[in-house]
């Protein structure tokens, strides 16, 4: 194949994206010889880009999502920050499973499953959830059928499914056949009894460390068998094995199989390295061939099956070529784990009060802050991150920006509408509540604190070349409080006779708030804020038609095939329709262009090409002279409906 067709799959199936104008022509001018093994190495190293695209993966598989069944009322459990963080730091897989199946607080919600609300049929318990899910995402064995009765399509009884749910369970577990007690108690045990035992003796802890430890054993060739076998059918199109749920099936090249299995734990289970095996074989680099290929009965191997784009991708390459992504995530995570220059500050922020002891024990009352700060130029972006022991409402330039009631949770202000060229003043109200009303000791502590970082920024350009103005601020000695709620405390040209320098009571990380990484990451977050990939928002009409799933189910592969939905979606949704919109405005807005140059940019973001004379003629005739929104918009829907646009090839 191409080097322009390879890295276009490369950068969708590494990154989830499409690569721009500039790096593909950097790419196609490098004349050495190892390039393409380069790239997939630079691809790879991008820990953000990386773990945003699979997010989408781990996140069907491990019922993962924002919003849905359970949410609500604590019954089900997020585990985003954590898949985030496991993903950026390329967490070895072995220790990805076994945080997952002997989990610690914050990856907890996989194993504890849905708390279905109702009468809901015995096979759908929270320990027999664990039981199908955890065989069926790391072992590639389906217990589903097991679960209700003694399996129809396989060898596995319905003991064998109650056996591995005892492990989650607090009490013995009487076995249900088809929803009828059975009046049998099954026997805690591991469906593989030749790998090890399970202690039923031992408490709840004690047995999910057994089975974490006997599932990432290294005598446990099925669970490197099951991971690379997935990952070979998400880049080739077609497992190894079929279905890749089903793992007792034979292999059309098991010596493949094998070989793949043993280098990845060979390779301390590395994600990253298996993935750059795959995506620099010889196999991968050939050309792709139609999904027809894997409806004959006698597969033969050909080549990479041409695989549509899923529905995040699908976004986030229209987004690309319009350059309007999402606002914010859904999900809290900490971006700065990917990328620690998320995570500089400028200056460093301190934990303030009126006293200096403030941390240890303060009464309860409300101080009124005062700073003010001058700009040199209007910003282009500003936010800050703001949290105050126990609660507080601020003000900018005498206009509410924000507030705040949980002060372990930092707030993130957009402060950008309400700051001016010039004098500026910031005006906090900070209350500190009374202690606990069941505390009884003679020593209680009630500490108070306020911390501010506000991270601002204005873009600008030196001798033509981008540059970043920082004019950044934060809680600090300079600022002044007052005990005294005077009128106009929080506007600009008034002032009370009381005011008074803050006492710094210690860095942002200090006890016993212990608040650093938290202000980071919400910084983080509110620096990309406008740029969120489509994996870490809801779903929406248009996601779901092409085939993102609503995560109450394990899907560990997604069709490729097309559908009546997404058919109806693409053509009438008014999902696309106003992405598009939003689109066409964006790029009308931005710099300007002429229809020649804006045609030939909009080719080379979707289409890593330049149109044909045909194309480009028709292209000129939609955008019109000067450049229409409606025209860019009719461009836009035509280039997203090309299969090659949707397709991986």
């Amino acid at each position: 194949m191409s080097d322009r067709a390879f890295a276009r799959r490369v950068y969708l199936d590494a990154i989830g994206l499409l690569p721009t104008p500039e790096e593909l022509n950097e790419f196609l001018a490098d004349k050495q010889p190892d390039k393409r093994g380069k790239l997939v190495k630079r691809l790879l190293a991008d820990n953000r880009r990386y773990a945003e695209h699979w997010l989408t993966f781990w996140n069907d598989a491990l019922r993962n999502d924002y919003r849905g069944t359970g949410y609500i009322d604590g019954g089900r459990k997020q585990i985003t920050d954590w898949l985030y963080s496991a993903l950026a730091t390329n967490m070895p897989y072995n220790e990805f499973v076994r945080e997952l199946i002997d989990p610690v607080p914050e990856s907890e919600g996989f194993s504890k499953g849905i708390v279905w609300r109702g009468v809901v049929n015995a096979s759908q318990t929270p320990q027999m959830q664990a039981a199908q899910n955890i065989s069926q995402v790391f072992m590639g064995v389906n217990l589903k059928c097991a679960s209700c009765h003694d399996s129809f399509i396989n060898d596995w009884t319905l003991a064998d499914s109650y056996g591995l749910a005892g492990i989650y369970s607090d009490q013995p577990l009487e076995m249900v056949q088809c929803d009828k007690p059975t009046g049998h108690i099954a026997k805690t045990k591991f469906i593989y009894p030749e790998l090890g035992d399970i202690d039923p003796q031992a408490g709840k802890p004690e047995r999910l460390k057994q089975l974490a430890g006997l599932i990432t054993s290294k005598k446990d060739g099925r669970l490197t068998r099951t991971i690379v076998n997935r990952l070979w059918a998400k880049f080739l199109g077609r497992g190894l094995i079929e279905p890749t749920d089903e793992m007792d099936n034979p292999a059309w090249d098991q010596d493949l199989l094998d070989w793949l299995a043993v280098d990845f734990a060979e390779h301390g289970y590395n994600l990253k390295h298996a993935i750059e095996l795959i995506l620099t074989s010889q196999a991968y680099q050939l050309p792709a061939v139609p999904i027809t290929e894997l409806q004959s009965k006698e597969f033969v191997f050909r080549g990479p099956v041409a695989r549509r784009l899923s529905g995040e991708q699908f976004l986030d390459a229209l987004a690309a070529v319009t350059g309007v992504w999402h606002e914010q995530p859904a999900a809290q995570v900490d971006f700065t784990v990917a990328d620690p220059h998320l995570g500089r500050l400028a200056v460093e922020p301190k934990w303030i009060w009126s006293e200096a002891g403030a941390a240890e024990r303060s009464e309860a009352l409300t101080l009124y802050w005062r700073k003010e700060i001058h700009l040199a130029e209007a910003p282009t972006e500003a936010v800050a991150a703001v949290t105050c022991d126990n609660s507080f409402k601020i003000f900018v330039n005498g206009k509410e920006a924000g507030s705040g009631k949980d002060y372990t949770q930092p707030r993130l202000i957009n402060l950008k509408p309400h700051l001016i060229q010039g004098k500026n003043l910031i005006a906090i109200e900070a209350v500190n509540g009374p202690g606990k009303p069941d505390d009884k000791s003679a020593d209680q502590s009630n500490p108070a604190g306020l911390i501010l970082y506000a991270r601002v920024r204005r873009d600008e350009k030196t001798n033509g070349r981008p540059r970043e103005k920082v004019m950044d601020f934060a809680t600090d000695k300079t600022w002044l409080w007052s005990a005294t709620k005077a009128d106009g405390w929080e506007k600009t040209g008034s002032a009370a006779s009381d005011w008074k320098p803050a006492a710094e009571l210690g860095t942002m990380d200090m006890a016993p708030w212990n608040l650093g990484g938290k202000i980071k990451s919400v910084l983080a977050a509110g620096t990309l804020r406008g740029q969120v990939r489509a994996a870490l928002v809801n779903s929406d009409p248009l996601m779901t038609a092409l085939g993102r799933p609503n995560r109450e189910q394990v899907v560990t592969s997604r069709s490729s095939a097309a559908t009546t939905l997404q058919a109806l979606e693409m053509t009438n949704g008014s999902t696309l329709a106003g992405l598009l919109e939003r689109g066409a405005e964006h790029i009308v807005a931005g710099p300007s262009k002429s229809n020649r140059d804006l045609i030939l940019t909009l080719y080379e973001r979707a289409l890593s090409r330049r149109p044909t004379t045909e194309e480009f003629r028709l292209a000129e005739e939609m955008v019109g002279a000067p450049v229409k929104k409606e025209g860019v918009e009719d461009l836009l829907w035509a280039m997203t409906m090309l299969p090659e646009f949707q397709l991986i090839y």
